[in-house]
């Protein structure tokens, strides 16, 4: 397996099952209200963010659900940079065949830090957004 979409696949896990964190009002992440689905299924979804400080790799994660409330999809993952100012993001990823279609969908993105603490990486939260879009065929 690739190393990014194992990267993706680990700060979802650790996002699952870390507990919520209080962000500095400045850190931002916004989603765009549209994304766009390829014939081949790619979903492409984007927006931006603004992160200050850290001390670990950061990303922003994005998922997507459709369908079912309880099931959500993993779309890439982006190396972001946190220097208080705003940034664009764009991840792409393709989920299962048939998984989504265009259409309205429920995004969340997320700027974690994977930050060094005690030798291990734990997630460090720095901002999260959630947001009804439309998909749209592309």
């Amino acid at each position: 397996m690739p190393v990014r979409p194992v990267l993706v696949l680990a700060a979802l896990l650790l996002l699952a099952a870390a507990p919520t964190a209080t962000a500095d009002p400045y850190e931002t992440v916004t989603v765009a209200p549209a994304g766009s689905i390829a014939a081949d299924g790619t979903v492409t979804l984007s927006g931006t963010y603004r992160c200050l400080g850290n001390s670990g790799p950061v990303f922003v994660s994005s998922s997507v659900g459709q369908k079912s409330p309880s099931v959500r999809h993993g779309i890439g993952g982006t190396q972001a940079v946190c220097d208080g100012v705003e940034h664009r993001w764009e991840n792409t990823g393709k989920p299962s065949p048939g998984a989504l279609e265009p259409g309205a969908a429920h995004v969340e993105a997320t700027v974690m830090e994977l930050a060094p603490q005690g030798g291990l990486p734990l997630p460090r939260f720095h901002a999260s957004r959630q947001q009804d879009v439309t998909l749209t065929e592309g």
